[in-house]
């Protein structure tokens, strides 16, 4: 789940949010983020929060090659002190993570299995921008230091905007105080996790979104287009 999701802010707006300096364009004003790409994100590996661009999906320090990072674009909350590749990364601050975004995309599976999945685009508060509750860590793949990140899910059952679409959704840290908490040094795994889980029902919308979503890498797949069912119209 969540295998799509928004950065539309640019470097200006996400600073000022995040009281974090962000230097570049990169990572920033995109419509359709996917899985292996660049992704913007603040981590605080030496104890000061930074922007960083790390590639989503996590690789574990013990893999070889890339392809594990396919497999671990998401961690899911309820075993994420227990698998392997994550169980070390939660009690540090240093490898939690705050991954930017303003909004996901989730796909509601068909009544018929021939019938197109129908994607759908949500977001917080009007369209803010939050973060994902996140886990990050270096690895060295062919001699080259790779650093990747994943983001935590949750059962999405108390939110009842995500539920009717998808039995999981990912852990927002929409306000700052959540935010500093996912980061603090002070604070150990089991107070960490604390602050995650689902966003209240109040603060999530969802409306029908652009099918060609799904095309993540051609050049029709990105713009404010994708997200909105076609038609419909960006108000």
């Amino acid at each position: 789940m969540c295998g799509r999701y928004t950065n539309t802010a640019g470097p200006e707006e996400l600073n000022d949010r995040f009281k974090v300096p962000i230097s570049s364009d990169a990572g920033t004003r995109r419509f359709n983020i996917a899985p292996t790409e660049e992704v913007l994100a603040i981590v605080a590996p030496k104890g000061e929060p930074e922007a960083q661009l790390l590639r989503w999906g996590l690789i574990p320090h013990w893999a070889t090659d890339l392809k594990e990072g396919a497999k671990m674009i998401n961690a899911r909350i309820e075993t994420v002190v227990s698998k392997p590749a994550f169980r070390n990364l939660v009690p540090k601050s240093s490898r939690r993570a705050l991954q930017l975004a303003d909004g996901y995309f989730e796909w509601l599976k068909p009544e018929k299995r021939s019938e197109p999945r129908q994607p759908f685009y949500f977001q917080v508060d009007d369209g803010i921008p939050f973060a994902f509750a996140a886990l990050w860590t270096p690895a060295k793949i062919d001699g080259e230091w790779i650093h990747s990140i994943t983001l935590l899910t949750c059962d999405s059952a108390p939110n009842r905007v995500a539920a009717p679409i998808h039995n999981r959704m990912p852990v927002i840290l929409a306000d700052r105080d959540a935010q500093q908490a996912w980061l603090d040094p002070e604070l150990g795994a089991e107070e960490a996790l604390a602050v995650c889980g689902a966003l209240p029902t109040e603060r999530l919308s969802a409306h029908a979104a652009n099918p060609a979503v799904n095309k993540a890498g051609q050049l029709d797949a990105e713009g404010p287009g994708l997200l909105v069912a076609p038609g419909a119209g960006l108000g």
